[in-house]
């Protein structure tokens, strides 16, 4: 959470307002606030756009805003709730925030799987792997002492025994071509690993874009809303 604080830059621009024009200054004041809000708001959505690959509509139309009253002088731009959690490492920095599973909120980490137009996994995926008689779920442990767990995909019965022929053969036993995960040689395919959220590459810059944008527009958004304020009142 930040706030910026608009006090002094209105300051100087209610300076010589008539009694009629100070009357109107809270109501110009809320519409002003609230317009630059919302322009917060434009400039955080593209932004999104631009920092990550494919976001998904949900996270897109993510970014929200609060308008400001004449009784409560504060707009506020947020970000809704379940979309703040895994935003937030790429505005803070951090590690990025894996989706949790159904199995104990296990957090999980594609590798070799084929995700959505939103480099996502795709719904029903982890259900119709657990369905192929070559794939599991679980530990393996090297002769290293590394333990990766996760699901997994053995090689086919027929390539296994070929591949045995010409010599292949994993650390723990399994008859495979040996690839590696983590460096460690291995016959199985890793297909999603669990629990290793890695950190962040991308920045948002969230605030520095929102400081941008009030510094930019206040000004004129609150001269805008103080003429319209003027022109209604004059009109009654």
């Amino acid at each position: 959470m930040f706030a910026i604080n608009v006090q002094a830059n209105l300051k100087p621009l209610m300076a010589g307002l008539d009694d009629l024009a100070k009357k109107q200054i809270p109501f110009a004041t809320a519409r002003a606030l609230t317009a630059v809000a919302k322009k917060v708001q434009a400039a955080q959505t593209d932004a999104i756009a631009d920092v990550f690959d494919r976001p998904t509509l949900f996270t897109q139309r993510s970014v929200g805003v609060k308008a400001a009253k004449k009784s409560d002088l504060t707009a506020t731009v947020f970000v809704k709730d379940i979309a703040a959690k895994y935003l937030e490492p790429f505005e803070l920095g951090g590690k990025h925030h894996l989706p949790a599973s159904k199995r104990g909120g296990t957090l999980l980490n594609p590798k070799a799987i084929p995700l959505n137009q939103y480099g996502n996994l795709p719904k029903g995926k982890l259900r119709r792997l657990m369905g192929k008689p070559d794939v599991f779920v679980g530990t393996v442990a090297f002769k290293s002492g590394q333990t990766i767990s996760g699901i997994w995909q053995r090689p086919p019965a027929g390539q296994r025994r070929a591949d045995y022929k010409r010599g292949y053969r994993t650390e723990y036993g399994t008859k495979g071509k040996l690839g590696s995960v983590d460096g460690v040689k291995t016959g199985l395919k890793l297909l999603v690993r669990f629990g290793d959220a890695l950190p962040v590459q991308q920045r948002l810059g969230y605030r520095e874009r929102a400081k941008d944008v009030v510094q930019a527009s206040l000004q004129a958004e609150f001269t805008k809303a103080m003429g319209e304020a003027l022109a209604t009142a004059t009109r009654r």
